[in-house]
């Protein structure tokens, strides 16, 4: 028997979460992961040493790691001294193991990956969209332009657009995963700074729309993100995607389930709220809709469940068994 292909592609914590699920599954996963994140951590490490940003390629691989547990816990460990000013201070291991393996694999991120992923016996491949680091650019709603990742979402206005302002090289292998998946999933995760930053790599873009046996399906954010998509829908999120590149999405995987009063006031507070499925306009779209009751709520906030999100993945896999 051969299971289904599965590529994933965003970043951030949405994408680590659905492989954190989608691992216990009969699938074979490829994660395609951005390569423009430039704050916090990553962003020293790129300009240090180099190297692409490591932060969103550490949190896959540790979801997919069968040791997880332990090696989330050692991975994601930041320093910080007690006055503050060490050269460690905010940095992860994780970001430094990757940049070690990165600096003794002759500057080959890829390579420096796939050797991190034997470490940590993942389950499938992890993938940068690109080998080398990328900038990200934003337009905004009132027409001012933004650099950098990390600035996209500081500033009050809404984002309209993303975009590198050069050619990004995309990743042979990452490539080539797509052109030979059974499905291609994108999200969850923040829409222009996780998601969108992979599908503007133009060789990522024409394999995904070239692929026209496999299924594509988007698993919309269950809460929006101030400064990033302030008061889009469902259907919006959708039509974002298809307005950076992609020709067609034949599924979307929607929460259908209440969020309790007390987080919507924490969400308030943060000019975030629930995504409005409009469904009447999803159906305008020409998408399958898929609801299904995937938030799972935690201390820290809305997250999506693990398992019931790779839940409705694999339902999706399972026409592609053979």
């Amino acid at each position: 028997m051969t299971y289904p292909k599965v590529v994933a592609i965003g970043g951030g914590t949405g994408l680590a979460s659905l492989l954190r699920g989608l691992k216990h599954f009969p699938v074979q996963i490829t994660a395609i992961v951005t390569v423009a994140d430039d704050g916090g951590s990553s962003g020293r490490l790129q300009r240090d040493w180099q190297i692409p940003p490591p932060g969103d390629i550490r949190n896959v691989l540790i979801a997919l790691s069968e040791t997880e547990d332990i090696f989330r816990q050692l991975l994601g460990f930041r320093f910080q001294s007690a006055n503050g000013s060490h050269a460690l201070d905010g940095h992860s291991m994780g970001n430094l193991l990757l940049t070690a393996l990165f600096t003794i694999s002759d500057g080959d991120f890829v390579k420096a990956v796939e050797h991190l992923g034997e470490i940590l016996r993942i389950k499938g491949r992890v993938l940068p969209v690109s080998p080398e680091a990328a900038v990200l650019h934003a337009e905004l709603e009132n027409g001012q332009q933004v650099c950098g990742e990390s600035q996209i979402a500081t500033y009050d206005a809404k984002v309209c657009r993303v975009f590198y302002d050069q050619p990004v090289k995309a990743e042979p292998q990452a490539v080539a995963a797509i052109r030979d998946a059974d499905v291609i999933v994108f999200g969850p995760g923040s829409l222009y700074t996780s998601v969108l930053p992979n599908l503007l790599v133009g060789e990522v873009a024409a394999a995904i729309n070239a692929n026209t046996r496999a299924d594509k399906v988007y698993i919309c954010n269950i809460m929006t993100e101030h400064g990033e998509t302030d008061g889009m829908s469902a259907s919006a999120h959708l039509q974002a995607i298809l307005d950076h590149g992609i020709a067609q999405v034949g599924k979307i995987i929607v929460n259908d389930e209440a969020i309790p009063p007390d987080y919507l006031a924490r969400y308030h507070a943060e000019d975030a709220e629930p995504v409005v499925n409009d469904f009447a306009q999803l159906a305008a779209q020409g998408v399958e809709v898929i609801r299904s009751r995937i938030a799972d709520l935690r201390q820290e906030g809305v997250r999506h469940d693990a398992i019931k999100t790779a839940a409705s993945v694999y339902s999706i896999a399972l026409s592609h068994q053979r």
